[in-house]
């Protein structure tokens, strides 16, 4: 019994010293969290005319970049339980075993510090603390409460996932400005609709796990309509840069293009979904915030406002 007992620890901690650095990168989220640096970056090119000076711009991506991981790294930490039993989750690191719980803990504060004494001194101390106050708004207060609590886990947490392009303009500048929150609002008005999408995809999983998602507590129908709700409502609020003199006509004719394609999308898993039609949804509402951020960025640098 006592040699079994070893062999099985020895199994584990061989298990554990398999994780390789792409472990680590995985579940820093590299794909949202480059998402996230992007419309940082914009913020802070929206909010001076000309270039960004590189003594602000580096530190600045790469504080926000590493509190970013380290808040998605939480993420993984605190929901290595559910995903172990999800399927589109159960082959990340920490339910495999190839990263353990306090490896990834370690992982996750070195990440957070070196990014907020960057921000702190380099940027500023209002970024710094605006950035982690969306860490904890992303990793304790919607993973380990909203997330459990409540079907509209996604449309109030949303909100520490969309602060990036305040934190850029904020780096810039020093200051919290009506157009930086604006940029906030584009993005916390697209995440439910986007990550409900999924949802959709995912209910079963969700269902198994005991997690109120919409889907689950409301049904598909429901979550449905809300998703083509809160699309048609997206497609007002990304009008707002041009008609408050923050872009010219190349973003407008953008947004209008993106916003319709968006709603197509929506319109089509309403009234004729099809099995694939949800996670066609989810993928176009990446490649949408993605195309939308960058035609801020052309606007402004090729169009520039007199």
């Amino acid at each position: 019994m006592k040699a079994t007992t070893v062999n099985a620890s020895a199994g584990i901690d061989r298990q554990l010293t398999k994780a390789s650095w792409r472990d680590y990168y995985q579940i820093t989220k590299p794909r949202v969290v480059a998402l996230l640096v992007l419309t940082a970056l914009v913020g802070m090119s929206l909010a001076v005319p000309g270039t960004i000076p590189w003594q602000v711009l580096i530190p600045a991506i790469l504080g926000i970049g590493l509190l970013s991981s380290a808040a998605a790294a939480i993420n993984h930490i605190v929901d290595q339980r559910i995903d172990s039993m999800m399927a589109r989750t159960h082959n990340r690191p920490m339910p495999n075993g190839r990263i353990s719980q306090t490896s990834a803990i370690t992982f996750a504060v070195v990440l957070a510090l070196l990014g907020f004494v960057m921000l702190f001194y380099w940027v500023n101390p209002l970024t710094a603390w605006l950035t982690f106050s969306g860490l904890v708004g992303y990793s304790f207060v919607y993973t380990m409460y909203l997330k459990r609590a409540t079907p509209q886990n996604i449309t109030i947490g949303g909100l520490a996932g969309a602060i990036p392009p305040l934190l850029g303009w904020t780096a810039v500048t020093n200051e919290i400005h009506g157009n930086a929150l604006l940029l906030v609002l584009i993005i916390f008005t697209w995440t439910p609709p986007h990550f409900w999408a999924l949802a959709i995809h995912r209910r079963d999983d969700y269902a198994k796990v005991n997690i109120p998602m919409l889907p689950v507590t409301h049904g598909i129908e429901f979550t449905k309509t809300q998703i083509l709700l809160y699309t048609l409502l997206l497609f007002v609020v990304c009008l707002l840069p041009y008609l408050v003199g923050m872009s010219n006509w190349l973003y407008l004719l953008s947004a209008v293009v993106l916003n319709g394609v968006f709603l197509a999308y929506a319109w089509q898993l309403k009234f004729h979904a099809q099995a694939n039609t949800a996670m066609a949804t989810f993928k176009f509402s990446i490649i949408h915030l993605m195309l939308l951020f960058i035609a801020l960025l052309l606007d402004h640098y090729l169009l520039p406002l007199p």
